[in-house]
C-alpha cells in the first residue's frame, strides 16, 4: 500500500533516497523499483527490517550496478549519515509516533541536500480523531500514535526549517472506515465479521486494483482520505 506518489516526488537516476521509518518496506522497496536509485531504509525495529529484507529478495537486481538497496537500524533523532547526503527523503506515517517529531524533522533537514525533495505523510486529523474516540487502545498501545496532527501546523513546522511546500494530496480513503471498524470492535477485531469482510475488500483492492475501487477512492480521498501527504523542496541555502 503506497502512500507516496512518485509523480510528485520524481526520482532521478543515481539519486540517494532515504525512507525514514521504513517499517516493513513499502516505500524503500517501491523507490528501488521506481528508478535507478540507491534506496536506503531506516527503522528502529529490527523485526521490521528483517521483514523488509525478506520482502525485497524477490525484487533484487544483483547484476544492476546502477541501483542498490540498504537497510539500517537507527534513531530518527540521530541519523548515521553526513550532512547533505540524500537527494530525496520519505517519512510516511512515522512522525505521529515520535515524541520529539521536530527533532526528527531537523535531522531530515540536515541529511537532505539543498534543493532536495522531502515527502511527509501523517494520519489526517478528522478520521484520526474518530479512531481515538472509538478506542483508547488504538493510540495507547506501545509504539502507537501519540498525537493528532493539524496538517497546517505540521506544514508550518517544516517550512520553518527552510522548506518550500509545493504539493498536497490525500490517500487511502477506503481504509478510514476499516480503521473505524477495527477501533469500534477493538477487543474482537480478529473475529468480527464486518472487520473480516472489509479486510477482504482491501486485500482484493490491493491485489487486483479493480477500476471500481480505484475510481471510488480517487473521488473519496479529498473527503475522507486516511492520510494527508505533503511534498517539500529544501531551500538551496538550507
Amino acid at each position: 500500500m503506497q502512500t507516496v506518489d512518485f509523480k510528485h516526488l520524481p526520482l532521478d537516476a543515481g539519486d540517494l533516497v532515504l525512507d525514514l521509518g521504513c517499517g516493513e518496506g513499502r516505500h524503500v522497496i517501491s523507490a528501488y523499483l521506481e528508478a535507478q536509485v540507491h534506496s536506503i531504509g531506516v527503522d528502529l525495529s529490527l523485526d521490521d527490517l528483517k521483514t523488509t529484507r525478506q520482502k525485497f529478495r524477490e525484487f533484487a537486481e544483483p547484476d544492476n550496478n546502477a541501483k542498490s538497496f540498504g537497510l539500517s537500524s537507527a534513531n530518527a533523532l540521530d541519523l548515521p549519515f553526513a550532512d547533505d547526503t540524500f537527494d530525496k527523503v520519505i517519512c510516511s506515517e512515522v512522525l505521529e509516533h515520535i515524541p520529539d517529531y521536530q527533532g526528527a524533522l531537523r535531522e531530515i533537514e540536515r541529511v537532505l541536500k539543498p534543493g532536495g525533495l522531502f515527502c511527509a505523510s501523517v494520519p489526517r486529523r478528522w478520521p484520526e480523531k474518530i479512531c481515538w474516540a472509538l478506542s483508547e487502545e488504538y493510540h495507547n498501545t506501545p509504539g502507537g500514535h501519540i498525537r493528532i496532527f493539524r496538517a497546517s501546523e505540521l506544514r508550518g513546522d517544516i517550512e520553518k526549517l527552510g522548506f518550500r511546500h509545493y504539493h498536497r494530496h490525500w490517500a487511502h480513503a477506503l481504509h478510514s472506515p476499516f480503521w473505524w471498524l477495527k477501533c469500534l470492535f477493538w477487543d474482537k477485531q480478529d473475529s468480527n465479521w464486518m472487520v473480516q469482510q472489509y479486510h477482504r475488500l482491501l486485500v482484493w483492492d490491493l491485489m487486483e486494483r479493480p477500476a471500481v475501487t480505484r475510481v471510488a477512492e480517487r473521488i473519496m480521498n479529498p473527503l475522507m482520505g486516511k492520510s494527508v501527504v505533503m511534498y517539500f523542496r529544501k531551500g538551496l541555502n538550507g
